[in-house]
């Protein structure tokens, strides 16, 4: 099956090839399509169940689903398919959704349009129409791609790059995103000769929306003004202003803002409504930077307090997303923190680089192509 390499600004990015999941009761039909698809260069999954559909689309990412709308629970209401595009929209699917049924009519049409679908093929087809139908997608589907992998080159630019080093402390940090774009944000700011403000947030909702949000509080804190972030509590004040003014009344952000003093290893911070990041001791014991705050741009009127604590050598302090430990959640089993503080214990020694890397690696190999939500880490290391 041919691929193709698509040329974006400064990246050349290889395009897969266009795939389809069909679903449909019956064997003759399922591998009619698939041998019609295979014909145009299209990749083709074939599965017989709604249950099946719905297992392919947690397991692989489709550009195109194909759906018959009647099972076996009767052969001429839809019912069954119209159950399925509500289970696909709360599944959170963003592929096409194009439904089929040798009982079409008008009413049925609209509704299944009504409920997501992109369009409405009568059975038995006519190849020519549904090949058309299909390629209008797959032309749609490529420049969405387009427009979402140019996004995801620029939001990945939006991370730090060139880390300043300090004597006291060694740190790093990454972001993978569940889709082309994600909500997550983490930042090192230079704050002055002796300090260093961190930042992780997980923005609400996923993809384009939160992408826009994620740049929006990025923003927010490059545009403070000089020496503003010094002081953590007025800086994030101002941020949730801004934040709770340029947003829908439903978007919020969680947030860990933390500024660390190289010359007093003390780590000055605040964490708005965020999961709770771990701090692991030289000693081995554990201990959690709980809430201080509540979330921001949920309230126009907040505040904040502000804690302090040492990092002192040997010790690591890990900042993450929920999207590491809840990874697995959909097949059943979330990643955790008990996990995850298993996989610092084992791995403390590494350099932070490293260590955000494992955990990174543990998370996708657990949670395996199941990931829905971003992962994002940032690793604080006590050094001499």
């Amino acid at each position: 099956m041919l691929t193709s390499v698509m040329e974006i600004p400064g990246v050349a990015t290889e395009v897969k090839p266009f795939r389809v999941l069909i679903s449909d009761d019956q064997p003759d039909v399922l591998e009619a399509l698939r041998l019609l698809l295979k014909g145009q260069g299209w990749q083709a999954v074939a599965v017989d169940s709604p249950q099946a559909l719905l297992r392919a689309v947690r397991a692989e990412a489709f550009d195109l689903i194909l759906v018959d709308l009647n099972y076996t629970r009767d052969t001429t209401s839809g019912e069954e398919g119209m159950d399925l595009l509500a289970a696909l929209e709360a599944e959170g699917n963003h592929a096409p959704v194009m439904v089929m049924t040798a009982w079409s009519s008008f009413d049925l049409a609209v509704e299944a349009m009504r409920r997501g679908a992109c369009d409405f093929i009568q059975k038995p087809w006519d190849n020519e129409r549904l090949l058309a139908a299909i390629r209008k997608q797959a032309e749609s589907e490529r420049r969405r791609k387009s427009e979402l992998e140019i996004a995801a080159n620029v939001q990945q630019k939006l991370f730090p790059r060139n880390l300043r080093l300090l004597r006291t402390l060694d740190y790093a940090g990454q972001c993978v995103a569940a889709r082309e774009v994600g909500g997550d944000y983490y930042d090192f700011l230079d704050t002055g000769d002796h300090t260093l403000g961190f930042v992780l947030a997980d923005v609400s909702g996923k993809g384009v929306p939160a992408a826009l949000l994620m740049a929006n509080l990025q923003a927010s804190f490059r545009n403070q003004a000089p020496g503003a972030l010094l002081r953590p509590a007025d800086a994030l004040t101002a941020v949730n202003r801004h934040f709770f003014d340029s947003t829908a009344s439903e978007r919020f952000a969680t947030l860990f803002f933390g500024l660390y003093d190289d010359r007093t290893r003390k780590l000055r911070f605040v964490n708005c409504g965020h999961v709770a990041p771990l701090l692991l001791r030289a000693s081995g014991a554990v201990e959690q930077l709980a809430p201080t705050a509540t979330m921001l741009g949920a309230f126009r009127n907040w505040s904040c307090t502000e804690t302090v604590v040492e990092l002192r050598e040997r010790d690591i302090l890990i900042i993450y997303s929920d999207g590491v430990t809840e990874a697995g959640i959909d097949h059943g089993e979330e990643f955790g923190e008990e996990r995850l503080i298993r996989t610092l214990s084992e791995h403390r020694g590494l350099p932070a680089d490293a260590l955000v890397q494992k955990i990174v690696d543990e998370v996708a190999a657990f949670s395996g192509a199941s990931r829905s939500d971003d992962v994002t880490v940032v690793a604080l290391r006590g050094i001499s």
